[in-house]
């Protein structure tokens, strides 16, 4: 097993070709499972492979942006984000990593610059975007590295998003039956009945699942004897049984599919040969008897008075809560500014700044819940298209459904996992979701060029890490004290106790998060109208949440600008018809019983 200095004095300054090539991605294969022939990689050892060691801290690399507990603050993903975009630029520095091939750049370049030019006009958002996009390149040149530089990526990811799954299932299992609250605030702790893991949505805990359920098909391959492979039926068993528990629906979908498609690979191997890798084609389709009794068994266990599968599929969500509803609301918004749509990031704005016809979606809107449709809302119909069909093209072209290698075929299920849920929610915009997702570009669209050792760019991937991390550390310090708005004085920080608000104005990465609590801070008077309807005027297009109406309303009124109020309290009242009444009344928006 070769250093990193071995493998940074190796310089390859030739192109392979396409049957080396063939001959480097069966040998980085035959490495991480033991079903291939050991004899191929004498070569790829001397060049130097991940060790054990490194495979472990990259797989928790990998799993703890699925585990971080963190959730404080103005918002409540900020903590996760900063912790995978850490964890981020760890697998960078520590990784092999070469350039994603020219299609995946270009699709990363022109998605990139069209979210930014939509989002300059709010640079935090931009900043946001930004970091976001460079992280996901980063993750991707991971991904390539490990596709051509022998490298253990497929048992990085594997074992990552196992070890995840399996401390989720504990977790999600203690939330479900009720034990969660002796861990609080290191985890969530739900209603009996409900589980999410280490996550925030149900959907999310089961995508995690899913995405565990594949690696273990895939680390049952590499194991020898009847005993190993039984005990990776008992890890996906567990897995099932953690999805049967979140009662997501996306979840159930996710499993049909894995199943489906598992079962079809396993008999077309079979077809093509005599000697079969996968399990029996009936294997994975026993999964589903199992999550439809764990379905069953594990609302009985809990006591009864806890919601189940059966009447989430036969009840569905309220009707104004529903995901037909808001997709309805959402293409009316698409048909109000179809060529530009309303900005990066003005989704909620326009959501409450529109009088929709028929039913309106109850809650706060700032995701489609749909990702062809988020972008089109929000940047516009040609920029949705170029954006998906770019991806579609890059999908066809690599023609997954004549894939082989077991590998490429986990990876493949990952990915298809990850658009899928896409498709009914929002993974991408949550730090885990888009490690796995850079990683998974970079491993299935590699540059057919090996440029890893070459000197010119030797510092590159190191000096990126960092540039990265710094930026990241930087994001952490200044949340770090903006946050403390949010605190009573006595649990803020010695530096940040008093005249907090004055001490945190110099921030731009979250301005947004500093005028909301300016504003909630401002009495509305005679004396400060317009300061007040100007920020809240801002703020609509931050959170146009009741609190912000409010106050825009009772500016509005003082300033004399009676039609204006007029038309934003009837906004408020079709938007959010509870604290609209609570409002009328001259009682707190916020109802304390909630």
């Amino acid at each position: 097993m070769n250093s990193n200095s071995d493998l940074d004095s190796t310089v390859c300054l030739h192109r392979p070709s396409f049957r080396r090539l063939q001959v480097i991605r069966l040998c980085t294969f035959s490495q991480v499972c033991p079903l291939a022939n050991d004899g191929l990689c004498d070569g790829s050892r001397r060049l130097g492979c991940a060790s054990g060691g490194r495979v472990f801290v990259c797989a928790a690399l990998v799993a703890l942006p699925f585990l971080f507990p963190v959730a404080a603050g103005p918002s409540a993903n900020v903590w996760q984000q900063v912790a995978s975009w850490i964890c981020m630029g760890l697998l960078l520095l520590i990784t092999p990593a070469a350039r994603p091939s020219h299609g995946v750049l270009a699709w990363l370049a022109v998605a990139g610059s069209l979210i930014l030019l939509r989002s300059a006009p709010n640079p935090p958002l931009a900043a946001a975007a930004a970091t976001t996009m460079v992280a996901a390149a980063a993750m991707a040149c991971a991904g390539a590295g490990g596709a051509l530089s022998f490298g253990a990526l497929p048992s990085v990811l594997a074992w990552g998003l196992v070890g995840a799954g399996l401390l989720s299932t504990v977790l999600a299992m203690l939330q479900y039956f009720g034990f969660a609250e002796a861990l609080f605030p290191w985890m969530n702790a739900p209603e009996p009945g409900h589980a999410y893991g280490g996550l925030r949505q149900r959907n999310q805990l089961a995508t995690l699942l899913s995405m565990g359920l594949v690696a273990t098909l895939w680390l049952q391959l590499g194991a020898r004897g009847g005993l190993y492979r039984a005990a990776w039926g008992l890890v996906a068993a567990l897995l099932i049984f953690a999805i049967a528990a979140s009662t997501s629906r996306t979840g159930l979908l996710q499993l049909l599919l894995i199943s489906g498609v598992s079962s079809w690979l396993a008999w077309r191997e079979r077809l093509m040969s005599r000697a079969g890798r996968l399990p029996s084609p009936l294997v994975p389709l026993t999964w589903i008897p199992v999550y439809f009794l764990a379905a069953w068994l594990l609302p009985l266990l809990a006591g009864g008075g806890v919601e189940t599968m059966g009447q989430r599929l036969r009840e569905g969500a309220p009707l104004a809560h529903s995901r037909l509803i808001l997709w309805h609301n959402v293409l009316g918004l698409i048909a109000q500014r179809p060529w530009q749509g309303w900005g990066w990031g003005e989704l909620a704005f326009a959501h409450y700044s529109t009088l929709h016809d028929g039913l309106r979606f109850a809650e706060l809107l700032d995701n489609a819940h749909n990702l062809p449709l988020h972008l089109a809302v929000e940047l516009g119909i040609p920029a949705a298209l170029l954006i998906c069909t770019g991806f579609g093209w890059l999908a066809l072209s690599a023609r997954p459904w004549r894939e082989t290698d077991p590998a490429r075929l986990m990876v493949w299920g990952l990915l298809g996992l990850i658009v899928l849920h896409s498709l009914l929610e929002y993974p991408l915009w949550y730090g885990p979701f888009q490690l796995v997702f850079g990683l998974c570009l970079g491993f299935l669209w590699p540059s057919p060029a090996f440029e890893l050792q070459h000197r010119r760019t030797a510092l590159v991937r190191p000096l990126a890490a960092l540039a990265l991390m710094s930026a990241v550390g930087y994001a952490a310090w200044d949340y770090t004290r903006i946050s403390q708005l949010y605190l009573a004085r006595e649990d803020r920080l010695p530096a940040w106790r008093d005249d907090t608000l004055a001490k945190v104005q110099d921030s731009w990465l979250f301005a947004n998060q500093v005028k909301f609590a300016e504003l909630a801070l401002m009495p509305v008077n005679a004396g400060n109208a317009a300061e007040t309807h100007a920020l809240a005027q801002r703020l609509l297009h931050f959170s146009p949440e009741p609190r912000v109406i409010a106050k825009l309303i009772d500016g509005a009124q003082l300033l004399g600008l009676h039609d204006e109020a007029l038309a934003q309290a009837a906004r408020f009242r079709v938007a959010f018809p509870r604290e609209y009444a609570r409002w009328l009344e001259n009682e707190p928006i916020d109802d304390p019983a909630e």
